[in-house]
């Protein structure tokens, strides 16, 4: 890996190393003990829809061990390290569920620790480090049953990579029928309420060191530093789900994020396959 990260500064590529955090079945496989079990019977091992299993957000030796991954891949020459499925699973039978080491703490409170953690034990080494959250983080204020709040995240990574794929919005969304059909208006919609959020010095949200700015509000209003716009880098779309997506679709997305302030954004697509026509040549 080191030679090929060479190989790509030689060729003026940033590049990022994107670290699965909770979203781990090796590590499940290698400590059970970590991992979410099932609540009708909590010595087996809960899984999604898919058959994966996750391991508990609040399971504070597998922080240790993705803050080890982390600086090793620093070390070897990555200029970011990019942390995904930092949050709880989303999709499984929810009604069966225990988590061992987060049972009876709010999973935001969970999540923004883990975050805390990060920020305490990496921000000395000099990595740039960003963050992937949903995409509805940035027009929802719950926690959408994951533990991921905007607010909760901006204090502790350069990046935040809200994943405002227009095919991971509901029908109807904010009344626009198919939101695969809209795919400029569900990204703008998306980042400029992430912008208001992200630049306001109060928030509805109470995170960690949070003071009471106004208590006569409902709810209260708490004060947050203004962070600048540019701390916001959206994930776009550039994949064949569920409709087949053309280079105008995904320009669509790219003028969104710019119309919106931001300056900044990623293409996913998980086979690595992009629209060519969809990015300028210079």
């Amino acid at each position: 890996m080191k030679e090929f990260i060479e190989e790509l500064h030689a060729r003026d590529i940033y590049v990022a190393g994107r670290v699965a955090v909770f979203q781990d079945a090796r590590k499940v496989g290698l400590h059970p003990e970590y991992a979410v079990k099932k609540d009708s019977d909590r010595s087996v091992i809960w899984r999604d829809h898919k058959g994966i299993p996750w391991i508990d957000a609040g399971a504070r030796p597998h922080w240790e061990y993705i803050v080890r991954v982390a600086k090793a891949a620093y070390e070897i020459g990555f200029d970011e390290i990019n942390f995904d499925y930092i949050r709880f699973p989303s999709d499984g039978n929810m009604k069966d569920i225990y988590f061992p080491y987060s049972e009876g703490k709010k999973k935001s409170d969970v999540i923004e620790s883990f975050f805390a953690y990060l920020h305490r034990e990496l921000g000395d080494t000099g990595m740039v480090m960003s963050a992937d959250i949903f995409g509805m983080t940035t027009t929802n204020t719950d926690d959408l049953n994951i533990g991921q709040i905007l607010e909760k995240a901006l204090p502790y990574f350069d990046y935040i990579s809200p994943m405002v794929y227009p095919s991971h919005y509901p029908r109807d969304f904010n009344g626009w029928g198919d939101p695969n059909s809209r795919p400029y208006d569900i990204v703008r919609y998306s980042m400029d309420r992430a912008v208001e959020r992200t630049i306001a010095t109060t928030t509805p949200i109470q995170t960690i060191g949070s003071t009471v700015v106004s208590s006569s509000t409902t709810p209260y209003q708490y004060s947050k530093p203004a962070w600048e716009r540019t701390k916001l880098r959206p994930w776009l779309q550039d994949n064949n789900y569920p409709v087949r997506y053309t280079p105008e679709m995904v320009r669509a997305q790219i003028q969104a994020t710019y119309d919106a302030g931001l300056t900044s954004w990623m293409l996913w697509n998980a086979g690595n396959r992009y629209s060519r026509e969809a990015l300028l040549t210079e």
